[in-house]
């Protein structure tokens, strides 16, 4: 029996998720949760076998449980179950030591076939989405820059983004001036429409660019 523990705050899906689940013979849902600070708790306590998770989560994103879940519960493996089907979603993915990438699209036996196959020690990812990830051409950013424009996303000022990330606030202007020239932007809600529209923008926590709905300052 492999013992799975699902996160999923939209309470219809999980819901039809688990019903879906419980009638493979050798699924056994054993927690649940919709919020995405629940996640490691209850691992640690239910000890499931895999952990089911959507990125988009109330409290911490479920990739940012999936890296603590796998510091602190190394033997359950993650399989990210989302709507956010995208290179940069991926590539985040990977870095937390996720096992499996699923959307939400799939067919329904997928999602079976790749819970029982995570299970097994394999890594399920996409084969075309997993190509796109490790094409990375097109993006003129550093690292660091992606880092500032991404805080910048959230609808933070230069202080905060210098607070965030311990820079100077010189240094963070410095930056956000190399941004837009890279990008070719007259200002940071171009620069974040640009970058966000290419796919090298994360969304606050998995879900949309707070900054992009703000109307741009004349």
């Amino acid at each position: 029996m492999i013992r799975l523990l699902l996160a999923e705050d939209m309470h219809l899906i999980r819901k039809a998720l688990i019903a879906l689940l419980s009638c493979e013979g050798d699924l056994e849902v054993v927690a649940e949760t919709a919020r995405g600070e629940e996640i490691v708790r209850l691992a640690c306590l239910r000890r499931p076998d895999v952990a089911l998770l959507d990125i988009g989560m109330p409290g911490i994103d479920g990739l940012t449980a999936a890296s603590e879940l796998h510091r602190r519960l190394p033997t359950c493996k993650t399989v990210i179950l989302t709507g956010l089907g995208t290179p940069l979603a991926l590539r985040r993915a990977l870095d937390a030591n996720v096992r499996g990438f699923i959307v939400k699209d799939a067919e329904p036996g997928h999602l079976v076939d790749c819970i029982r196959r995570v299970y097994a020690g394999e890594r399920v990812v996409d084969p075309e989405l997993a190509a796109a990830a490790l094409d990375t051409d097109g993006n003129p950013l550093t690292a660091r820059e992606l880092d500032i424009l991404e805080t910048a996303a959230a609808g933070a000022t230069v202080s905060e983004i210098a607070e965030r990330l311990s820079l100077s606030h010189g240094t963070v202007r410095n930056y956000l001036s190399r941004i837009l020239t890279k990008l070719g932007a007259r200002s940071r809600v171009e620069a974040i429409q640009i970058a966000s529209e290419s796919g090298w923008l994360w969304p606050a926590n998995g879900r949309e660019i707070g900054i992009l709905r703000q109307r741009p300052r004349r």
